[in-house]
């Protein structure tokens, strides 16, 4: 397996989000999902709609997912909102449902999906279904979440592996309180 990369560059991050909103709702809700939680891959593509909304068809703002109290964002909201529009799937079935069946997508048309994306938006670094997650770690940990609370999320041993896995390197924790 290859080493992926975060998406440091949050100008990057919105090309990849319109590549994928033009090409298809699905795609484009499991990039954002993907970059607002960081959940694995296989966690994520193992969603039920059902999970996300209520009976009366309300996003909930927290959800539980393996043992996790996950808070979905604006962004997701409102990217779930729009594939719900879009497609109209039923509230038991696969958020990312495979055209081919009732199962969700595959990892590796996850990856494609991703891959093609970044590609289409002139990244050239490795990115793969972890970079979703590297992502919202490096940028939870820019904006200031505390690297122990990450840790926690991604299950990590200690906060060093936490910052290896999520691109950090000495250049990059500065601190500066500029008073």
């Amino acid at each position: 397996m290859e080493y992926v990369s975060p998406i440091k560059n949050v100008h990057e991050i919105k090309l990849i989000k319109n590549i994928l909103k033009e090409q298809s709702s699905r795609d484009f809700i499991l990039f954002v999902l993907g970059i607002n939680t960081g959940l694995k891959i296989s966690t994520l593509l193992s969603l039920k709609i059902d999970q996300l909304v209520n009976e009366s068809g309300d996003i909930q703002s927290f959800v539980y997912i393996e043992n996790q109290k996950i808070y979905i964002n604006d962004q997701v909201k409102s990217a779930l909102s729009f594939h719900l529009q879009k497609t109209k799937p039923p509230i038991d079935s696969y958020l990312f449902k495979s055209p081919k069946s009732e199962l969700p997508i595959s990892r590796q048309q996850a990856y494609r999906v991703i891959h093609e994306a970044a590609r289409k938006a002139g990244i050239l670094d490795q990115i793969g279904t972890h970079t979703l997650r590297k992502t919202f770690g490096y940028h939870a940990y820019k904006k200031g979440v505390a690297i122990s609370l990450i840790q926690a999320r991604f299950h990590h041993a200690s906060p060093s592996d936490t910052l290896r896995y999520i691109g950090m390197d000495d250049t990059d924790q500065r601190i500066d309180v500029n008073l």
